[in-house]
Parts: C-alpha cells; sequence; structure tokens
C-alpha cells in the first residue's frame, strides 16, 4: 500500500501568486510527497502526492482560478486497474 495515494495536479491563475509562499503553506499545513510547485505570480502548477487531494484543492481554489485539475489514484494504478 502506498503511503500517499492520490496524485494531484493542477494549474493555478492568478494575480501576485506566491511560489515560495505556496511551498512553505504545503510543508506546514499539508501531510504529502513529491512536492513540485512552479511558476510565476500569474500560473503556477502544482503537483503533490496526498491521501486528501480535496484539501488541496480547497486551498488552491483560494489563490486563483484553478483549472486542469487531475486527481489519479496510484493505489488503483499499481493494481492494474483504470486509476
Amino acid at each position: 500500500m502506498l503511503e500517499y495515494r492520490y496524485d494531484t495536479q493542477l494549474l493555478i491563475e492568478g494575480e501576485n501568486l506566491d511560489v515560495d509562499g505556496v511551498r512553505a503553506h504545503f510543508d506546514e499545513a499539508f501531510q504529502g510527497d513529491s512536492t513540485i510547485i512552479v511558476g510565476d505570480e500569474e500560473l503556477m502548477k502544482i503537483h503533490y502526492h496526498t491521501n486528501k487531494p480535496w484539501e488541496i484543492l480547497e486551498y488552491c481554489s483560494t489563490l486563483g482560478e484553478i483549472f486542469d485539475i487531475v486527481v489519479e489514484d496510484m493505489q488503483r494504478q499499481s493494481e492494474g486497474k483504470q486509476g
């Protein structure tokens, strides 16, 4: 069984986005791994493995418009099932 089941990816479009601040918030507020947060003040891409993807989506929606949302169940994928 995987420690963190869901691969969560999304884009955020907004104003004055702070990549370092978002990364720090993830480190403090969420449990997960494989953190990738890149972008600039207007567009940010997030990739994160977690057991609670809804918390990630809820937080990110406060930063700007979220889109291209992908949540894949890596446990199902490792069992050869559709993710």
